[in-house]
Parts: structure tokens; C-alpha cells; sequence
């Protein structure tokens, strides 16, 4: 009954669960199926609304299927939104599905078109970049050198393209050029002639494509893309070649060999472009056959072995005219050349040694024997007479120094001189010891005079000089007396006598032989001597007045025959007679400074007696011009002037001087006078002042000459004397140590000479361009007057032009040639300069070193650009510094030097152009599947990178995973990224970088074969990918091995035990698992199970079978077996098993699954299978109660079949060794479900199934199989037991390890 009511009740709640649903309504998409959408729409803009009815007012969710994942919807408001923006020119309209639910029926869906609108959102895109042309310089004006094309995807007015020039480089070039549009092409015209050494021979054109606008983002919006046009002129041969350094001057030594090197003439192309080939000759030379030259390098040689002494007569300079011709006819169609000197000096080697000449009358000849004379007794260093030796080395410099020394008998009496010479020298012969050199000892002495060269020995030349030695008088005469005492009156008769004097000489050849002379030669017209015996006598008597003078000293002088002197002086006294008229003491000049009083005494004399009219005298002053300005004291003589003197007042003529007349007469009958002149000087006082006749001056003079004339300063003085209107000039302020200021006459006055200090130059790039001196005048009174002198400093290009200093430029490497580098940019302080550049030379950094460049990556132009040179590319990784050894020259410099050298260093950036490089270091990697876990690394991975710096930087990408089954046949499949990729940051000690290749998740232990990883090395844009094989080692290769040991005795023996392993395998053997398995038998011994993988490094691994077999050999188990037995090895198992383990996860998403399965399955079948479901059972019970009884009935025991799971007795049934009657019916009817006949397992009935057997002797292996419930077991396996017993048979003797494979247990059959 209550079954019933139960089966009702479900069926009337399931049928309201069908009317529920059968009463709900489908919603409808009612918006349009064509939606405009703007591709400008940022991300997050609101797109179009997804509009929807529901009649049953439901609450409606929304959504969209967008494959392309343009657009995001808001479920509940059903707006979209802008996901990703769109982009028309990808992708002009498109299908979308959008999506309505009411939580009731399934989804309601509807396609939508989007169409999309266009917007201005593309920028014009030129066409066949790069746009790089050659152009010839001599192209016509108004030619179209180029055509560029750009395009644009948008439309209307938005994808029309116009052209413009923005800009050219050179700046000064940007009317050269223009474009216009020539259908969808810009034409770009040439408007000026091209010129490759006068201009640029690379242009740079920026050239500007724009669109006609339209509208963005809600703006009117005009796209334009910029684009540079590289035009390169190409040079034509239109210039002569030119000498490049030719010296002035170059030196080689005389006999130098045939063939030597002198110099290497050099000539450029200045047509750069074409820089033709040029061949070398020799035009004309002043010196025929000496040298020649090249044809094709320029290296002059000697031709003929040649002596500098045979070339003095074009002193030793050989003049080659050397001549530069282009190999290729020019513009003109003929061979361009140049010519310049080429001066060689010969230099001297010391090939001669000195020779001895003697001259006379202008004429040298070579002599070894000379004569000379010199007296006795002749002083230190005076030379022998009637000597002319001179000493010549035809060699230069200092191959021509010589050294002169004195050989012979009579060396040490002499010396020679000079001692050392150069070239030539005149040669005497000295008297070193006048003693030695005696004629009464020797009348002729002899030395040699020996010339040598220092440097040579076997240079010397030797000549012997005779001397003969003059006699010369030893002794002189003598007077007894130095001084003898005469007197005679005055005004005697001539011839008067005197008195006599004699001397006497103590040699003997000169007795009687003395001679007398009167000195000195003004006494003679007063007395005399006779010669011959010495008496002295007057000659004019008249001249003799005692009043001048009253006595005399003359010295009387005797002569030997030899000419030596004797003297003693005669004091002669003059007698007085009375002959005398008054005279002046003195004359009188008297100097007087203007301004003054004069006043002068005058004084006269009468030798007469004293005190007498005759002595008695008076003064007088005689008429003249001045005379009336003076007055006199007759008696006293003193004479003064009226009032003070005024050096003006006097005539200039008379140069300040006044003569006055004044006599003097005695008293005597008649009288007696005389007169004097007196003259007075009026000295000019310094009573005026200076004056210039100009007020001011203004001179120009140039800069850098020092000591010149800048101008004159003239000024005049009313004094009269040149003491006092002497005026000179000084610079007192302005000059700043630069002028100096010289006085000099000027006619009637002075002049200042104003003129640069010879030790300054003036400098016109200095601060100072102007001078504003001022100029004082002074007299010697310092009486001063000053004027303003202006100078103005005029310039001269006398500086070298600055080279710009630390010039550092910096160059992309690749950067297409010819690429702009940089600008120098030299500076010149002259105001009048032209400045042109030339490149010296070049060094590079490479390898970390410094040295000659390989190739030559930059040029110079003459407007000191920069560029890359067009045959070479610039590569950061050969080199990454140049070192530009430049100039800068000045082609208007007048004076000093023109050019200035610098360095330029060019830096060259590096660029990504190298793609990473994986580094191999293994084909593949070995990967034990069963030990990878999430993070676990798998593989390493190692690059490098050219580049250096960020472009250097790697990182590592896992960018696909494939796996390739290990079956023959078998494709790679692509799976999920299940790896990723791990990058060091920092690169090692030789800059790889090291990646590490990891694992998202554990992998897969029964899956055999390798993983394909692809992984890919990025450096910033450049990539390059690598496939690397990770074969894995599935769960198939785990084997097992059991050990009769505790588990803390196989770990604390496990590197025995593993080293014992690997020894054996010769494999590296990886532990996965150390664990107890117990066996509860009789003896409840500890069992341990440790399962590891036999891997070799190729990939290969060993299985169970494979590690037995080796095992089992009997090399191997001598050596090795033996020690693993006696760590407890007693078995190695096929395959082993983990323990079950409980997944909640799994159960609670399958119990989620099939919850409303189950509900809806219980609900509908729970009446229908109640009451079946209990009759089967009761029949199933009836059923085995019955076959219980007939088992114990007719069990009867039968032999076991060894090695089968068959018995003797027919019928058996293998599990329950039991005989069943097949008639006998266990009550299931043959409708009976399978689900009746395994519901026999509910049944709670226990039936022994234990058999007995017997018992070994041999202790063999027992393979047990647990139950899920680890209940215990008694039962033995038959086939276990036969095979143990089979072993038994063997013999004590076998030992052996015993294969057990529980998947293979007779009891599961």
C-alpha cells in the first residue's frame, strides 16, 4: 500500500515539472541585421545595442560571438562595446552572431553585418623605398631626376596624395630641386646645375606626401608621411690631378746603391669620383741619368751611384721635374697632367780626409813642405812669417772636421793652430817656449804638421815646415846719469851750444856705432843734438822767452846697431831779459742763465818789473751790437750788465752768444796793450712750454708685424736751445705694453715717432682692435703737454684656422652609403678666410685594439661633411671607433701657418642586424616523465648575439610543442604550450645567454616518444627559433626492484646500491621511489620495493627484462650481483603499481555531472524496479544456498596440472576446484538481467576457499597480491608453487633471481 502512495506521488511532481516547461515563450532579436560601425572607435566606445523581446518579460541576458574579437557585450544591458578597434582596411564588413537568453530555452542567436566606416586613420605610404639615385654631374638644368609614388588605403578625399619639398641637406641646396605631381607620381626637377668638387656631392631630399584630409577621432585630420630621397652625384674627369704632400726639399746620401727608394711621389684624382689611375715620369732634371722614376707606383730610385763632391756645381741639389698624368682621356679627350719639382739634397758621407795646401797669390796647391823665420826669443803665440798653409776636407759638416797636431824634433818649441776645424781652415805655426827658441843654440828648427780625420784613422795628411831662426840684438845703451842740468839765455844766437851728453853700450858690436836723438820731435825748432857725439845746441833762438817759458826737459835718446834704446833726460833752464807788454791771464766765456744779472772780472798781466808804469794797467770795453748793455770798472776790470739778460732778446742767429771787446793797456811810453774777447752765453732757461701743431691723431696700422711705423706726433718749444725746446715723447696711458713712442728732430722742432714694440705683434682676433693712446711731450725743463693718439688695428689673416677640439660624431652601422656622419666645423678669427678640409689619415678600434684600418669607411669633402664611403659598409662588429686624423686650411692666410690638424671621433652605433645565435651543445635531452612536476626543468637552452648592449639582450620563448610518437609512422602533433622558457638575465663570462627550459604541469608517464619544442631566441625585433628534442622515458622502462632489507638500511646503502647499479647497466640509474611493501606471512618480515629508470645519455632506456638479463649474466653477477645481494636484492619486478590514491576533485565533478541525471533516472524507474529488484534477490539467495550444498557434496580432490590452471577431474572449475553439474538449476531464469546475476556479491556468505599443499624445503619467492581492504591471505598460487619447486630441482648449487609478474597471477583467470 504504501509502495503505491510513493509511486503516485513521483509521477504527479514529475508531471508538473513537464507543464512548467511546456507554458515558457522564446525571446526575439528584433534590431537589424546591418550595423555601421566607425573604425576610429577607441577600445572601450560604445558600438551598437543588441535589441531583444521577450513576451514573457524575462529577465534577458546578452552576448556576441565575435571571431575576429572586435567587440565586448554587456550581458545584462545588451550594449556593445569596442573591444579591439577596428581597422577597415583590414577588414571592410563582417559577420557577427549575437546571442539572447531568457535562464529558459536554449540561446536565441542572429547574424548582424557590420559594415565599417572609414576615418582618416592611414598616412600616405610611399612606393619602391628606398628612393637612392646616381645623378651625373653635368645633368641639364630642368631635367626630372626622379619620380616617387605614395599611396594612401583610405578613401575620398583621405586617399589623395599631393608631393612637396620640405627641405634639402645641404641647407644652401634647397633651391636646386622641386617636384610636382605628374599624374599619381611626384616629379622632382632639377633647377641648377650640379658641380661634384664646387658642390655637394650628396643631396638629401625631404620630400612630404599628404592626404586631403578627413575626419578622426571627431577632428578634420590631414595625414602626411615624410620620406627622404638620397641623390648622389656622380663625378665626370674634367679636373688636372694634383701632387698630394709633395716636400720641398728631400735628402740622400751620396753612393747610396742603385735601386734605393728616395721618395714616393703621389697624385690624386681631384675628380674624386672617377679618382683615375695616374702614371709618373721625370720631365727634366739638372742633373741627367741620377734617378728615375715609377711609371705606375711614383717610387723614385736611384739609377747611378753618384758623389755630392761631383755635384757642388749645382751645390749638391738635384732638381727633378716630375710630371702626374691621368691613364684615361678626360672631358676634353685628352690626357690631364701636372707637374712640380721634386728637390733631392745629396747628403755627405764622410768619404775623404784633409789635405794640406799651400797658397800664394790666390793659388792653392797641395804641398807636404812649407818654410818659414821667426826671431829669437819671440813671444808666447806669435807666428812664424813666410808661412801660408791651409787645411781643407772637401766633405760637409761634420764629416768634414779635422784635427791638427805638431810632430818632429822641435814640437814642444812650438804649437799649431787652430787645433780643430771644419771644412777648411788657414793653418799657423805658434811659438810655444821662446826660450827653446834661441839663435845661439839652433839657426833652423823643423816640426810636422799632421791633419786627421777623428772619425777615420786612415784619414791623415802630413807636411814638415822648416823655420829658421833670426839673431836679434840682446843689449842696450846706457847714460851714467838719469838727469843732466843746461843753461841758456833766452832769445840767443841759433846754433848756440848747449852742452854734451854720451852713452855707452855693453855690446861689442856696437862700439862707436851709438846714435843720439832729441825728444820729443816739438823740441827740435828749439834745440837739437848732433847724432854722431851727442851735443846738444839751440836752433832758434828767438823762440826761447823765458816769460812763456823759463825751462825745458827734453830726453836725449842713444840707438844701438841693433836698435835697442838708451835715455836720460836734460833739464835746461832759460835766462830772462825784459821784453813784455801787459796780456790777459785768460780768454773770458762766461755761461749765464737768462733771466739773470751779469757780472765778470777781467784780469791782465805785465811781465815786466812789478809795481812801474810799464806794469800798470787799465780795461776798456770796445763798441759793439751789445756793447751799450754792459759797463766796466777801468781799474778793477769787473764788468756788469744793465738789467737781466733774456735769452729771447738775442737774435737766434747768434745762438745766445754776446761778444764784448776789452783791452787792457799799461802805462808805459808809448803804451803797450792788448785786448781780449770776452763772450758771454746766455744760457736759455727753460721758460716755455712745449705745444703740439696738432690737437689730435689718428692712425691705422696692421696686425702682426712687429716694430712697424704706426705714425708721428709733432710739437714745437719757443726756447732756443736745443737743451731747452728739446722735447721728447712718451706714451703715458693706452699702449697696453704694445707701442713704444721715439723722439726725433723734425726741422725746427721734434717729432714722436709712434711705432709697434718689436716684440709684440699686434693681434686683431684679440680683444683689442683699437687703441687710444695718450702721447705727452716734455722738455728737459718738464715742461709737458699731452695729446689723444687713436690707433686702429687693421687686420691680417695671420692665425691658423681652429680645429674643432673633441670632436666626437657617431654613425649607425648599415647606414646606407653616401650616409651623412657629421660636420666639421672649423673657426678662424681672421675676418677674411675661407676654410676647406682634407682628411689625413684614419686609425680604427677593432678587436679591443688600435690600428691601421682595413678599409676606409668615411671620406672628407672640402666643406668638411662627413660621409660613408661607397664601397664599404660600416659594421659594428669589425670595428665600433674611428679615429679621423683631419685638417683645417685657410686659403687666405698671408702670414704663418695655414692648416690646423684634429682628431674626429667617429662612434659607431651599434645596430640589431645579427639575429640571435642558439649555441649547440647537445642533439637532445632525456626527460623521465614520471619525475617532471610543475616547474620542473627539462632542458637548457644557450645564445649568443653579435650585438652588444640592449641588442645583445636574449630572451628565451617557448613558441610551440609537437610530440612524436614512437611508433614507426607516426607525424608529429601539435599540443599546448606544456613548456616554458626561463632566461638568465645576466649573460655568462663569455656574453651567451642561458635559458632554462621548464615544465607547466606534470608530465604524462605513459606517454612514449619526444617532445618537438620549438623555442625561440628574441633580441628586442630579431628572432631565430630552434627545435629542441626532449625524449622522454615513459612509466613503461620504471623498474622495480625488491629488497628482503628494511627500508633505512636501502636508504642508507642507496648510493651503494645505485653506484653498484650503474656499474652493472653501465646506465645512469635515476631513483623515483623508496617504500616499504610488508608481506604478512608467517614470518611478518619487512620487505622494500625501490623503483628507479635505467637511462643511457642517447635517449635509450632499459626495461625490466633488459635489467634482468644483464643481471643475470654471469660476468656481471660475479661483480656486481653479488654485492646487491648483499644489500637484500631479491627479486626484479615487471611493473609495479602506486598506491590508489582518493581524488576528491574527480568525484565531486562527476557527482556535479550526474546529479540531475541520477535525480531524474531515480525518479522515473524508482516504482517500475523496486519489486523486481526484490524477487531477484530471493532468488538469488535460494539460488547459492542450493549450490552449497551440492559443492560439499561432490568435491573430490585431483591431481593439479603443473604450469596450468587445469585440473584432472573433467568439469573442474579452475577457481573453486569444483565439480558442477551442469543440470542442476541455481534458479535464475534466462531473462535474468546481468545486474541480477552480479548482485550475487551482496550476498554476506563466506566460503573458504583455502586449499592445502606441500610444503618446500627451498625457500622460493612469493608473489602476493593484496586486496583493496589489506586483508590477509593464506592462499598460494599454484603456478608460483610449481615453478618453486622447479627451481628446487636445480640443485642447491643455482642461485639465480627470480622474475615475478602479478599480472600474469593464475588466480585472476
Amino acid at each position: 500500500m504504501s509502495d503505491g502512495w510513493r509511486m503516485r506521488n513521483s509521477l504527479l511532481l514529475l508531471l508538473g515539472f513537464f507543464i512548467t516547461c511546456y507554458c515558457q515563450t522564446v525571446p526575439t532579436i528584433t534590431m537589424k541585421v546591418v550595423q555601421h560601425v566607425r573604425e576610429d572607435k577607441l577600445p572601450g566606445e560604445f558600438a551598437f545595442q543588441i535589441e531583444a523581446f521577450d513576451p514573457d518579460d524575462d529577465v534577458l541576458t546578452y552576448g556576441i560571438r565575435d571571431r575576429f574579437d572586435y567587440f565586448t557585450v554587456n550581458s545584462a544591458t545588451g550594449g556593445v562595446f569596442i573591444k579591439n578597434q577596428l581597422n577597415r582596411e583590414v577588414r571592410e564588413f563582417f559577420t557577427v552572431e549575437v546571442i539572447v537568453n531568457d535562464g529558459v530555452y536554449s540561446d536565441v542567436t542572429k547574424d548582424i553585418t557590420i559594415i565599417v566606416d572609414d576615418a582618416n586613420d592611414n598616412a600616405p605610404v610611399f612606393q619602391n623605398l628606398p628612393y637612392n639615385i646616381k645623378v651625373k654631374e653635368n645633368t641639364p638644368v630642368n631635367s626630372i631626376i626622379l619620380t616617387v609614388y605614395a599611396t594612401d588605403e583610405d578613401q575620398n578625399t583621405a586617399g589623395i596624395v599631393s608631393y612637396a619639398i620640405y627641405d634639402v641637406i645641404p641647407s644652401d641646396s634647397i633651391g636646386m630641386f622641386s617636384i610636382s605631381k605628374e599624374g599619381d607620381m611626384g616629379a622632382i626637377k632639377l633647377l641648377e646645375p650640379m658641380s661634384f668638387t664646387d658642390k655637394s656631392v650628396f643631396y638629401q631630399i625631404m620630400i612630404n606626401a599628404s592626404d586631403g584630409g578627413g575626419e578622426l577621432f571627431g577632428n578634420h585630420v590631414v595625414q602626411w608621411t615624410p620620406t627622404t630621397a638620397f641623390i648622389t652625384v656622380i663625378d665626370v674627369p674634367d679636373l688636372d690631378p694634383v701632387f698630394v704632400n709633395l716636400p720641398s726639399m728631400i735628402t740622400v746620401n751620396e753612393k747610396s746603391a742603385v735601386g734605393t727608394s728616395v721618395f714616393k711621389v703621389q697624385a690624386r684624382d681631384p675628380d674624386t669620383g672617377i679618382n683615375d689611375k695616374i702614371y709618373y715620369s721625370i720631365e727634366d732634371t739638372n742633373a741627367e741619368d741620377l734617378f728615375e722614376i715609377n711609371r705606375e707606383d711614383g717610387i723614385v730610385y736611384i739609377k747611378t751611384v753618384f758623389d755630392r763632391e761631383e755635384l757642388l756645381h749645382i751645390d749638391g741639389v738635384v732638381k727633378l721635374t716630375v710630371k702626374a698624368t691621368e691613364a684615361n682621356l678626360n672631358v676634353d679627350n685628352i690626357y690631364a697632367y701636372t707637374t712640380a719639382i721634386l728637390q733631392i739634397t745629396i747628403g755627405d758621407i764622410n768619404d775623404n780626409g784633409p789635405s794640406i795646401y799651400k797658397c800664394e797669390n790666390g793659388t792653392c796647391t797641395e804641398s807636404n813642405s812649407f818654410t818659414g823665420d821667426i826671431d829669437e826669443h819671440s813671444s808666447v803665440g806669435l807666428s812664424i812669417s813666410g808661412f801660408n798653409m791651409r787645411v781643407k776636407d772637401p766633405d760637409l759638416g761634420d764629416n768634414s772636421r779635422f784635427e791638427l797636431h805638431l810632430e818632429g824634433p822641435d814640437k814642444d818649441a812650438f804649437s799649431v793652430s787652430p787645433r780643430l776645424g771644419i771644412s777648411e781652415s788657414d793653418v799657423l805655426i805658434l811659438v810655444r817656449d821662446p826660450v827653446a827658441v834661441d839663435y845661439e843654440i839652433k839657426t833652423t828648427m823643423t816640426v810636422e804638421v799632421v791633419a786627421s780625420d777623428p772619425n777615420i784613422a786612415e784619414f791623415v795628411a802630413r807636411a814638415t815646415v822648416t823655420i829658421q831662426i833670426n839673431d836679434i840684438n840682446d843689449n842696450i845703451p846706457e847714460f851714467e846719469q838719469d838727469a843732466y842740468k843746461l843753461e841758456v839765455e833766452e832769445h840767443c844766437q841759433d846754433g848756440t851750444i848747449v852742452g854734451t851728453v854720451t852713452a855707452t853700450d855693453a855690446d861689442a858690436l856696437d862700439d862707436g856705432k851709438l846714435t843720439y836723438r832729441l825728444l820729443p820731435e816739438s823740441i827740435l825748432n828749439l834745440f837739437d843734438v848732433f847724432p854722431n857725439n851727442g851735443t846738444v845746441y839751440v836752433v832758434n833762438g828767438n823762440l826761447l822767452d823765458r816769460e812763456r817759458t823759463n825751462s825745458y826737459s827734453p830726453t836725449l835718446q842713444a840707438r844701438d846697431s841693433g836698435g835697442n834704446l838708451g835715455s836720460t833726460v836734460l833739464e835746461i833752464t832759460i835766462l830772462d831779459i825784459n821784453d813784455q807788454t801787459p796780456t790777459f791771464y785768460r780768454d773770458y766765456e762766461r755761461f749765464i742763465k737768462e733771466n739773470n744779472v751779469f757780472t765778470i772780472q777781467v784780469e791782465a798781466r805785465d811781465d815786466d818789473e812789478p809795481n812801474t808804469p810799464n806794469s800798470k794797467i787799465q780795461y776798456g770795453i770796445e763798441d759793439s751790437q751789445y756793447s751799450g748793455n754792459f759797463t766796466i770798472d777801468v781799474d778793477t776790470g769787473e764788468i756788469m750788465s744793465i738789467g737781466i739778460l733774456d735769452r729771447e732778446a738775442i737774435e737766434p742767429e747768434l745762438d745766445g752768444v754776446i761778444k764784448l771787446n776789452v783791452t787792457a793797456t799799461d802805462m808805459g811810453v808809448p803804451p803797450l796793450s792788448s785786448w781780449v774777447m770776452v763772450v758771454i752765453n746766455v744760457d736759455d732757461e727753460n721758460d716755455n712750454t712745449p705745444i703740439y701743431l696738432d690737437s689730435e691723431y689718428t692712425f691705422h696700422v696692421k696686425e702682426s708685424e712687429s716694430g712697424i711705423l704706426v705714425g708721428y706726433v709733432r710739437a714745437r718749444d719757443a726756447d732756443q736751445t736745443e737743451y731747452n725746446n728739446r722735447t721728447s715723447f712718451r706714451i703715458t696711458s693706452g699702449s697696453l705694453g704694445s707701442f713704444l713712442c721715439i723722439s726725433e728732430p723734425d726741422g725746427d722742432g721734434y717729432q714722436g715717432a709712434i711705432m709697434v714694440d718689436p716684440d709684440v705683434e699686434l693681434d686683431y682676433e684679440s680683444d683689442r682692435k683699437s687703441y687710444t693712446l695718450t702721447v705727452e711731450a716734455t722738455d728737459l725743463g718738464q715742461r709737458k703737454a699731452v695729446v689723444t693718439v687713436h690707433v686702429e688695428v687693421e687686420d691680417v689673416n695671420d692665425t691658423p684656422p681652429i680645429f674643432p677640439p673633441d670632436l666626437i660624431m657617431s654613425i649607425e652601422e648599415n647606414s646606407l652609403p653616401p650616409a651623412f656622419v657629421g660636420v666639421i666645423e672649423g673657426s678662424d678669427v681672421d675676418t677674411n678666410h675661407s676654410l676647406i678640409y682634407e682628411l689625413v689619415s684614419t686609425r680604427c678600434h677593432c678587436n679591443k685594439t688600435w690600428g691601421v684600418c682595413e678599409e676606409e669607411w668615411f671620406t672628407l669633402e672640402p666643406t668638411g661633411i662627413v660621409r660613408t664611403a661607397a664601397d664599404h659598409v660600416i659594421d659594428y662588429e669589425k670595428c665600433d671607433q674611428v679615429e679621423m686624423t683631419a685638417k683645417v686650411i685657410d686659403l687666405y692666410t698671408e702670414k704663418n701657418s695655414n692648416s690646423t690638424e684634429g682628431i674626429v671621433m667617429i662612434n659607431i652605433i651599434d645596430m640589431n642586424d645579427n639575429p640571435p645565435e642558439f649555441i649547440q651543445e647537445q642533439d637532445f635531452f632525456v626527460v623521465l616523465s614520471e619525475s617532471v612536476e610543475q616547474d620542473s626543468s627539462v632542458a637548457a637552452v644557450h645564445a649568443t648575439d653579435k650585438d652588444t648592449g640592449e641588442n645583445a639582450k636574449i630572451t628565451f620563448h617557448v613558441v610551440d610543442v609537437e610530440f612524436l610518437g614512437a611508433n614507426a609512422g607516426d607525424k608529429p602533433e601539435p599540443i599546448s604550450l606544456i613548456f616554458f622558457a626561463e632566461t638568465n638575465e645576466q649573460p655568462d663570462a663569455l656574453g651567451n645567454y642561458n635559458g632554462v627550459i621548464k615544465s607547466h604541469q606534470s608530465l604524462d608517464p605513459d606517454r612514449k616518444g619526444k617532445y618537438l619544442v620549438k623555442v625561440m631566441a628574441k633580441n628586442l625585433d630579431l628572432h631565430t627559433n630552434e627545435t629542441i628534442e626532449l625524449i622522454t622515458v615513459d612509466k613503461s622502462f620504471r623498474v622495480g626492484l625488491r629488497f628482503d632489507s628494511p627500508v633505512a638500511n636501502v636508504n642508507e646503502n642507496l648510493v651503494y646500491i645505485r653506484r653498484a647499479l650503474i656499474g652493472a647497466t653501465k646506465a645512469m640509474v635515476h631513483v623515483v621511489k623508496v617504500s616499504t611493501e610488508t608481506v604478512r606471512n608467517a614470518q611478518r618480515k619487512e620487505v622494500t620495493l625501490l623503483e628507479a629508470y635505467f637511462v643511457f645519455p642517447n635517449g635509450t632506456a632499459l626495461d625490466s627484462d633488459s635489467v634482468g638479463s644483464i643481471l643475470n649474466t654471469q660476468e656481471v653477477y660475479e661483480e656486481f650481483g653479488v654485492i646487491l645481494q648483499g644489500y637484500g636484492l631479491t627479486g626484479i619486478l615487471t611493473t609495479t603499481f602506486d598506491p590508489q590514491e582518493d581524488k576528491l576533485e574527480v568525484f565531486i565533478m562527476i557527482g556535479l555531472v550526474g546529479a540531475l541525471v541520477i535525480v531524474l533516472v531515480v525518479m522515473t524507474t524508482s516504482l517500475v524496479c523496486i519489486r523486481r529488484s526484490y524477487r531477484r534477490k530471493l532468488k538469488a539467495a535460494k539460488a547459492m544456498n542450493k549450490a552449497a550444498m551440492v559443492a560439499a557434496e561432490s568435491q573430490k580432490a585431483g591431481p593439479v596440472v603443473p604450469g596450468t590452471n587445469k585440473y584432472t577431474r573433467e568439469g573442474a572449475n579452475p577457481v573453486l576446484n569444483l565439480n558442477i553439474d551442469s543440470t542442476t538449476d541455481l534458479g535464475f531464469d534466462e531473462d535474468g538481467s546481468s545486474a541480477d546475476r552480479e548482485s550475487l556479491n551482496s550476498l554476506d556468505y563466506n566460503f573458504d576457499m583455502g586449499m592445502t599443499h606441500e610444503k618446500d624445503t627451498m625457500a622460493m619467492t612469493i608473489i602476493e597480491e593484496e586486496e583493496e581492504n589489506m586483508g590477509e591471505s593464506t592462499y598460494i598460487e599454484p603456478l608460483g608453487a610449481a615453478l618453486a619447486q622447479r627451481g628446487k630441482k636445480k640443485g642447491p648449487e643455482s642461485t639465480s633471481l627470480t622474475i615475478a609478474n602479478p599480472s600474469l597471477n593464475t588466480t585472476d583467470l
